[in-house]
């Protein structure tokens, strides 16, 4: 049985296999080598800072997730199928590991940032 995401290491652990999935994904790798050169040891502990926030409530994220994406739209537009199959790589990873309120938070929280980019772009 599947435990529900409950520490750091959980989210560094969905947030690592995540963005080794979209490294490789020929729909939207693109957005993170080509329209933009990632800084994978800088963005990698602000994505675990942002969810930590979200999920554990510790208030050690700063910035503002719209505003990043806003400026990768302008260089290269982002459509539904993009932000679609984000989801379903971040959902793939969630539910390969955990289950419970806290994994479908997670899961439910990115759909709705997904929506929220979507209609302000």
């Amino acid at each position: 049985m599947k435990r529900d995401i409950s520490t750091r290491a959980d989210i560094e652990k969905i947030v690592n296999l995540f963005y080794e999935k979209v490294k490789s994904d020929e729909l939207i790798s693109h957005f993170f080598t080509n329209v933009i050169n990632v800084d994978w040891e800088k963005h990698l502990p602000k994505m675990c800072d942002f969810w930590e926030n979200v999920l554990l409530y510790t208030g050690d994220y700063e910035g503002n997730p719209l505003d990043t994406h806003r400026s990768i739209h302008t260089r290269h537009s982002t459509q539904a199928e993009h932000f679609d199959r984000w989801q379903q790589l971040f959902d793939e990873v969630i539910m390969q590991s955990f289950a419970g309120p806290l994994a479908e938070k997670m899961k439910q929280h990115a759909k709705a940032i997904a929506a929220v980019m979507q209609q302000k772009m």
